[in-house]
């Protein structure tokens, strides 16, 4: 038993040492340092406010540096895992619809139910995957849900068109390329 405590103990102290370390670092930083980042006597820079970070001047990217590939059409774009092109285009055609859920690092998007004001006994549920970083027909796939209410109330699956989601994945490359289009002039 003795063991058991003294491990609970050296649990407690590393915690607390670990939070008071992270709220230290959240501390406010009341120096003013020189304009343009100038150096110091030996050889060290100053940051101006706007460069301080945790994680360094440029902040933390998340899945890969920013840069496109050499004439390629990645626009994989910093802090998002897939094509940002077709993260941005796949959102744009959902938008209408309420999200559930959107993982950037994934490349999944998943709404929630929607029901168009046409028709009020139905509703639909898309659910978007974007499976990399090239903007590629082969890169995206698309699922469409519906349901439909019986007379009592209750909602009960319902067949989709296999054309709907092939349509939904048409739509979103359209504006995919629309984007790289604009992004590229």
């Amino acid at each position: 038993m003795p063991s058991r405590v003294s491990a609970r103990r050296r649990f407690r102290v590393l915690v607390a040492m670990l939070m008071a370390g992270l709220l230290a670092a959240c501390g406010g930083n009341d120096t003013v340092y020189p304009e343009g980042g100038k150096q110091k006597a030996g050889g060290q820079k100053y940051y101006n406010e706007s460069d301080s970070s945790l994680f360094g001047p440029s902040g933390l990217t998340l899945g890969g540096d920013d840069k496109k590939p050499e004439g390629g059409t990645g626009g994989g774009g910093g802090g998002i895992g897939v094509n940002s092109f077709l993260w941005r285009a796949s959102l744009d055609t959902i938008s209408f619809m309420p999200l559930s859920s959107a993982d950037p690092f994934g490349g999944v998007i998943i709404t929630d139910w929607y029901t168009p004001p046409e028709v009020l006994r139905e509703r639909f549920k898309v659910n978007v995957y974007i499976l990399g970083r090239d903007l590629r027909a082969d890169g995206l796939r698309a699922t469409v849900f519906r349901q439909r209410q019986d007379l009592f109330g209750n909602w009960v699956d319902a067949e989709v068109d296999q054309q709907t989601p092939i349509d939904l994945e048409d739509v979103i490359l359209t504006r995919a390329r629309q984007l790289r289009i604009a992004a590229v002039q």
